[in-house]
C-alpha cells in the first residue's frame, strides 16, 4: 500500500509539472520583434509567423518566419528552448535558448543563436498576462562563416 501510495504522489507531481503551452507567446501578437545586429547596429526585424509547442518535449517550441535587415529578407525555422522558469507571485520570468536558421541564399544568410528571457506579469483578477517582455540576446553567424554579428531584439 505504501508503495503504491509513493507511486500516486510521483505520477501526480509529474502530471502538474508539465509545461503549459505557450506557444503564442512567441507570435508576439503578430507584431515583428525589432533590435540591432552587428556593430553598425543595424535595425533587424525578425517575424515569428508559427509556433507549435513540440509534443514529445514540452520545454521545446518549434518557431519559423522571416527576418528584415536592410532589403535582406530571409525565411528561417528553428526551435524555442526552455531551460529555467521562476515565478514570483505577480511576476514570471521563463529563461532559454534559441536557434533559428535561414534559408541558405547567399553571403548574408546564416543562423541567429542565443539566449532569451520572457518576463510577464500576472494579473489574478483578470486572470491574464500583461505587460510581457521577450528579449532575444545572441549572435548571427554566415553560413559560410565569413560574417559573425551580435545580435539584440526585443518585442514591442
Amino acid at each position: 500500500m505504501k508503495k503504491f501510495l509513493l507511486l500516486l504522489i510521483l505520477l501526480s507531481n509529474f502530471v502538474f509539472a508539465q509545461m503549459p503551452n505557450i506557444s503564442s507567446v512567441w507570435l508576439n501578437n503578430s507584431k515583428p520583434y525589432l533590435g540591432t545586429i552587428g556593430n553598425a547596429r543595424e535595425e533587424i526585424k525578425l517575424k515569428i509567423n508559427i509556433s507549435e509547442q513540440n509534443k514529445k518535449n514540452d520545454q521545446q517550441y518549434f518557431v519559423s518566419g522571416y527576418s528584415l535587415v536592410d532589403r535582406n529578407y530571409s525565411k528561417f525555422e528553428g526551435v524555442f528552448t526552455i531551460t529555467k522558469y521562476k515565478d514570483a507571485n505577480k511576476k514570471g520570468t521563463v529563461y532559454g535558448e534559441y536557434e533559428l536558421a535561414e534559408e541558405n541564399k547567399g553571403k548574408h544568410s546564416g543562423i541567429f543563436k542565443g539566449k532569451f528571457i520572457y518576463t510577464f506579469k500576472w494579473n489574478k483578477k483578470t486572470e491574464k498576462i500583461e505587460e510581457q517582455n521577450i528579449e532575444l540576446t545572441g549572435d548571427w553567424k554566415s553560413y559560410d562563416g565569413t560574417l559573425n554579428f551580435k545580435t539584440r531584439l526585443k518585442n514591442q
